[in-house]
């Protein structure tokens, strides 16, 4: 007998208890038995016993269950018939009977078995007594009660079971919620905070700087810087609404990440890389071979100092090339990209005093890396310090872009030799 076919599944201690209990009073029929036949038919009712738990299809389909414990029962009659020994088989009977048919069956047959029971014991000519009666209505009454309250309890531990899965669920519900809420609170913060500072020192920046265009003669020779300052104040104050909005980056609104980095590439590109709150640390230790000394706030009425690379049109010549299959990459993936290449190349034109610079965006099987490698004066990546107070961020910044999404980052440099910045992003399941 297996549990499946029963909508209330018995524990297997049940079940062996049970078994055990059969197989023993089957085994005392057989034993006791007037005769031959009443031994080969025990063995015989044992055998079908057993292929309830045996065969698939008893175990695994509701008919043939019934159609097992119809064999099971037809069985019983027959060795009943042939030895009262076969009564006391009875009380298993009752269990299988409730266990495997609905409740409008099987207390109607619990009843007939318990009756043929009492039949047979006067039938083999026992005297009449009232154990005669008391016995098989007993066991039987025994049984139903037992298996109601059996049932009783498996409906109550399946309610509980069900109120705690429910209960788990409004939990991580709850609780997800909560963390959403609290994400969304906390990028409101950060918008207003953006908006309420860098948003409109920018744009008070760009309008200063309009008026101051508007204030000089027209052929000033600091009219191209202002210009150029202008704008590159005008794009941050644009990118820091757009962050604000949770949008992705203006250079990937109108391509892919391969023509936002073709057009980083072109000449003149490097004016206004970035913001000036966000300036790239210098790629080697300040007080390094050629590095540049940080840039200090003029003194008043000091002569104008020579513009850096990065705000003329002056730089290395840039060449960018894809290797393999370009493929769509999650907005993180390229805005990281994309920020990374920024950073480096503008270290490039600022630090490096390189001739040529080449930018290598590579489409692998599992991961999609970038490679900017320039020539330049190079320097020691072990000397790099941490960013600063004063608004440095530089390779400490990339590599956090990198390690945030699972990537590695390396450098590879030596003074004198160039630079070479490696990152390696693995790309996500279903790109």
């Amino acid at each position: 007998m297996d549990p499946r076919p029963s909508p209330h599944p018995a524990p297997r201690a049940l079940h062996l208890c049970l078994h055990l209990l059969t197989a023993g009073l089957l085994a005392l029929a057989a034993v006791r038995a007037d005769s031959a036949a009443g031994t080969v038919l025990a063995v015989v009712t044992g055998a079908v016993y057993a292929a309830g738990s045996s065969l698939p299809s008893v175990r695994g389909s509701r008919r043939a269950a019934g159609v097992w414990l119809g064999v099971l029962c037809a069985s019983w009659l027959a060795l009943l018939w042939l030895t009262p020994e076969a009564l006391w088989v009875a009380f298993p009977l009752y269990f299988v009977q409730l266990h495997l048919l609905p409740a409008r069956w099987s207390l109607p047959v619990v009843a007939l078995t318990a009756g043929a029971a009492i039949l047979s014991y006067v039938g083999h000519g026992a005297p009449l007594n009232p154990g005669v009666f008391v016995g098989p209505l007993l066991g039987a009454a025994v049984a139903v009660a037992t298996v109601l309250v059996y049932e009783a309890l498996y409906r109550e531990s399946e309610r509980r079971r069900l109120l705690i899965e429910e209960l788990i669920a409004a939990r991580e519900g709850l609780a997800a919620a909560e963390r959403h809420a609290g994400t969304l609170a906390e990028r409101e913060r950060l918008a207003r905070e953006i908006h309420d500072t860098l948003a409109q020192g920018l744009s008070s920046i760009q309008l200063l700087l309009r008026a101051a265009e508007r204030a000089l003669p027209p052929d000033s020779p600091a009219a191209g810087h202002i210009d150029r300052a202008r704008r590159a104040a005008q794009d941050n104050l644009a990118e820091a609404r757009r962050f604000v909005r949770a949008l992705s980056p203006p250079d990937l609104e109108h391509g892919s990440l391969a023509a936002a980095l073709e057009r980083l590439c072109r000449p003149g590109a490097g004016e206004g890389l970035y913001a000036p709150e966000a300036r790239p640390e210098p790629y080697g230790p300040e007080a390094g071979p050629g590095a540049r000394a940080p840039l200090a706030p003029p003194e008043p009425n000091a002569p104008e100092a020579p513009p850096e690379p990065y705000a003329s049109a002056a730089g290395p010549r840039v060449r960018f090339s894809v290797s393999g299959a370009p493929v769509e990459l999650p907005t993180p993936y390229e805005v990281a990209l994309l920020r990374i290449a920024q950073s480096a190349l503008a270290n490039t034109v600022r630090h490096a005093g390189a001739a040529r610079a080449e930018i290598t965006l590579s489409f692998m099987d599992a991961s999609v890396t970038l490679d900017v490698v320039d020539d330049g004066r190079g320097f020691e990546p072990a000397s790099v310090r941490r960013p600063s107070s004063d608004g440095g961020f530089g390779l400490p910044a990339m590599r956090s872009r990198a390690e945030t999404l699972g990537g590695t980052f390396t450098v590879e440099s030596a003074p004198g030799q160039g630079t070479a910045v490696a990152v390696s992003l693995p790309l996500p399941a279903g790109v």
